[in-house]
């Protein structure tokens, strides 16, 4: 499997500074909590260790472990290309300067392709308990995720014994461990076994292991029983105590404990997959025989020495940041009745989020913040695959949306906490994905559009698919998606500034992605250069002939996007030293030649380069508003006016929206430093939906904290976190902003350690009473200069590395310490 650890520092970046008047610690532990085994996917507790998943259910007389591995997909590597399209691109592109929007729209689908690949599931892990179980004392449970940790707990009492699960993946050993005991001897009996839904086989082989082999559909993607897919493999030890109880063969397939004071469950799979450009026929890959080399491994270590590891390793990552939040304490009081309440650890979180109308409790906002850190954690790390649709958590065969990276907003939220939330690491895999997109996406290029460099559209999967979605333009025609991508790679430098990296990895992808920018933009209206077709995600319009339509030109976000990249390629040429070279001499010129942003007659951002009529206002894409977040090129500072119609375009959207959507508002109110509307759309978000009647809800809460579309979609759960941190802090290379967004009356007392900004450099602070109280900032490697800025203040911050500066509410330094 290879080295999956990486060096580990011996402190964190929130262990670095700590304020000169030290806080108590008012928070509730980071923890999410049930009183009550799961009744829906949605209650079950989510692990992982960035490969392997499992979402645990915490079932007493039956316990559920939905199992996942993140290579097992459907289908087989493409072609992705199209010859056909090329005069039918020509012809849609004569229909939009013709102004017939409707039937370009129609023209477009003949310009879609095949329909993505599916994620699969692993299958589920069972166990049967005793008749007594049944029986169990209500009021004894609880079933915890603690995010300190990254482990889950199962406490009950049956039968005047307290029984105690505990369950974690650890990334060290890339093992699913659980652990069951209780209170008195010889007391621990189950059966357990291994099903999927999958093709499959399971068995007890001779060292008293489940194994369970199967295969994922391989032609027939959206079947079940084609042998030709990936092909994987589990193997599932089980030991107990030393001198206590049996284990025993049940039908051949299950292993039964009797009479044990606890029982080890290990737990590890393999997949036959070989890269994107493998066919899964031509692997070489065993995964029966990689998944034993690694149970061999694992045991090794007792389980006690596998939890140490698994702990060391998640909380190097964890630990680089805390929040603390607390309202003013003017506004409490000891008899205040919510506060009893925001300080019962023994309600469960579902209640806390259903109280956050009227409580606001804003430590539930610290653990959807910290939650969201820890998903990426769980389900994107070095040498994994990107976190998909679902993360790495899928229970079906046809999950929604097929559990599919989509390239129009979704895959992109999905690491938008990476660099600011200081988990640089987990944002790895996307760059490896971005490698593949481009190597299938230069035959798309070349064949679909007779361009050079490379593009992606909306829809993906593990194969890398670059070519069209099977399906309407509205949301399948779309190019895009892999320029879009390119932004995280100059992301990436602006806040690592890793030269390394930019000249190893990033270039040659964003120089590759601007010549097929360079070749898709074509001579347009006014001595413009658009883009023809274009689409903006996923929305309509009416065109002048009262038809409605998607497809016309220079959409707003298609400028949007390529100014970003545009303006990347030639700031790391600057870096790199590639100021002459043609491509980028190619990119000057074409900067000011981009179809600018409009404002339409009602003052909001233009949608699309017409004023078209909009007939869906409150639409769940922000698309157009792409340049002001995660864009940089709408400012307060360089184009106020701008700013000014992306608020009202804001208005007009309104507030409503899937989870995603509501987070992305959210990251845009605080880049206009709009707390307020910040806070509006943080708080929208606490809405707790039932997952029976989930069809009523737009956006919201599971009771695992899942956010929801519905149904759920994870994206905004790392959308949330990045939200949150844009609003606490902001910055360019040269500029920092402290507190922009702050909801002074609701977050009025708080700290946060260890947030990363551009220029590489850590910022923690505190502030009291809604203002700022001190602030301190560090760079390992970096000699910078900073210009901060705090409500009308400006100073100067000359930053040496590895040197610790305090500086206080006036933006004075009065402090400097060593960092090592």
């Amino acid at each position: 499997m290879g080295d999956r650890n990486w060096m580990k520092k011996p402190f964190t970046d929130s262990d670095v500074w700590s304020p000169s008047l030290e806080r108590a610690d008012s928070s509730r532990p980071l923890e999410i909590r049930f009183n009550g085994p799961a009744k829906h996917w949605t209650d079950a507790l989510a692990i992982g260790n960035g490969r392997l998943g499992a979402m645990v259910w915490g079932g007493v007389a039956n316990e559920t472990l939905n199992l996942n591995e993140d290579t097992l997909w459907t289908g087989t590597p493409g072609d992705y290309t199209d010859p056909g399209v090329p005069p039918i691109l020509s012809e849609v592109r004569k229909l939009v300067d013709d102004g017939q929007y409707a039937t370009a729209t129609t023209a477009a689908l003949n310009m879609s392709g095949d329909q993505s690949s599916v994620y699969q599931l692993l299958g589920d892990m069972k166990l049967d308990f005793d008749d007594s179980h049944a029986t169990y004392d209500e009021g004894t449970y609880k079933r915890v995720l603690d995010l300190d940790t990254a482990t889950v707990k199962v406490v009950y009492s049956a039968d005047e014994v307290e029984y105690v699960r505990e369950y974690f993946t650890s990334n060290p050993d890339q093992v699913i461990a659980i652990k069951i005991s209780g209170n008195k001897l010889a007391r621990v009996n189950f059966t357990v076994y291994l099903d999927s839904k999958l093709h499959h086989h399971s068995y007890v082989n001779d060292k008293n292991q489940i194994i369970m082999d199967g295969s994922c559909p391989g032609l027939e993607v959206h079947g079940n029983g084609n042998p030709q897919g990936i092909q994987y493999s589990a193997v599932l030890d089980l030991q107990i105590s030393d001198g206590a109880g049996a284990v025993r063969v049940l039908d051949g397939r299950k292993l039964r404990v009797e009479g044990c004071n606890s029982a080890v469950i290990l737990l590890v799979a393999s997949s036959s997959f070989d890269g994107p450009f493998t066919q899964p026929v031509d692997s070489k890959r065993n995964p029966k025989s990689s998944s034993l080399s690694i149970m061999d491994s694992v045991k090794r270590f007792s389980y006690a020495d596998l939890y140490a590891r698994h702990v060391n390793d998640y909380q190097a990552l964890f630990h680089r940041v805390s929040l603390q939040l607390s309202k003013s304490s003017k506004n409490v009081t000891v008899n205040d009745s919510s506060l009893r309440e925001d300080t019962d650890e023994t309600i469960s979180t579902a209640e806390r989020v259903r109280s956050f109308k009227t409580n606001e409790d804003p430590s539930l906002v610290e653990l959807l913040f910290q939650y969201g850190r820890y998903l990426l954690i769980a389900c994107s790390r070095p040498g994994t695959q990107v976190a998909n649709l679902q993360g790495i958590w899928n229970r079906d065969i046809h999950p929604p949306w097929d559990g599919a990276p989509h390239l129009n907003i979704n895959l992109q939220m999905n690491y938008w906490p990476s660099l600011p939330c200081n988990l640089n690491e987990c944002q790895e895999p996307l760059f490896d994905y971005i490698s593949s997109l481009s190597i299938n996406g230069k035959k798309t290029a070349e064949v679909n559009y007779k361009a050079s460099g490379w593009v992606a559209h909306q829809v993906s999967d593990i194969w890398a698919k670059t070519s069209p979605d099977r399906g309407q333009a509205v949301w399948a025609l779309w190019q895009m998606g892999g320029a879009w991508l390119c932004t995280h790679l100059w992301e990436h430098y602006t806040y690592t500034m890793d030269n390394d990296f930019l000249r190893n990895k990033a270039y040659s992808l964003l120089e590759s992605c601007a010549s097929f920018l360079l070749d898709w933009l074509i001579e347009g209206r006014g001595g413009f250069l658009e883009t023809n077709p274009s689409t903006s995600p996923e929305h309509i319009f009416i065109s002048p002939d009262g038809k409605p339509a998607s497809v016309s030109y220079s959409s707003t976000m298609d400028m949007a996007i390529i100014n970003e990249v545009f303006s990347s390629i030639v700031s790391a040429a600057e870096v790199l030293g590639k100021n002459e070279d043609d491509l980028i001499a190619r990119v000057r010129k074409a900067q000011p030649r981009l179809y600018p942003t409009q404002i339409a007659r009602d003052g909001s951002i233009m949608e699309w380069a017409q004023d078209f009529e909009d007939p869906e206002v409150h639409h769940r894409h922000v698309s157009h508003l792409f340049g002001i977040f995660p864009g940089h090129t709408i400012t307060l500072e360089k184009t106020p006016d701008l700013c000014k119609a992306a608020e009202y375009t804001l208005y007009k959207r309104g507030e409503d929206g899937p989870g995603w959507s509501t987070v992305w508002k959210a990251a845009l109110w605080a880049r206009l430093r709009d707390s307020n509307h910040a806070y509006r759309m943080i708080k929208h978000l606490f809405d707790l939906v039932d997952p029976d009647r989930e069809s009523e809800f737009e956006g919201g809460l599971y009771s695992n904290l899942f956010t929801a579309h519905p149904p759920f979609q994870i994206d905004a759960n790392f959308g949330f976190s990045a939200a949150v941190a844009e609003m606490l802090v902001q910055s360019t290379v040269k500029d920092l902003y402290l507190l922009p967004a702050l909801p002074r009356d609701k977050w009025a007392n708080g700290c946060v350690k260890g947030l990363k900004v551009r220029g590489g450099v850590t910022v923690s602070m505190c502030w009291r009473e809604g203002e700022l109280d001190e602030v301190g900032l560090w760079s390992e490697n970096q000699n910078t200069v900073k210009s901060l800025h705090y409500r009308g203040i400006t100073a100067t911050a000359n930053i040496s590395s590895a040197t610790v500066y305090t500086f206080d509410k006036q933006l004075n330094c009065v402090k400097t310490q060593s960092l090592f």
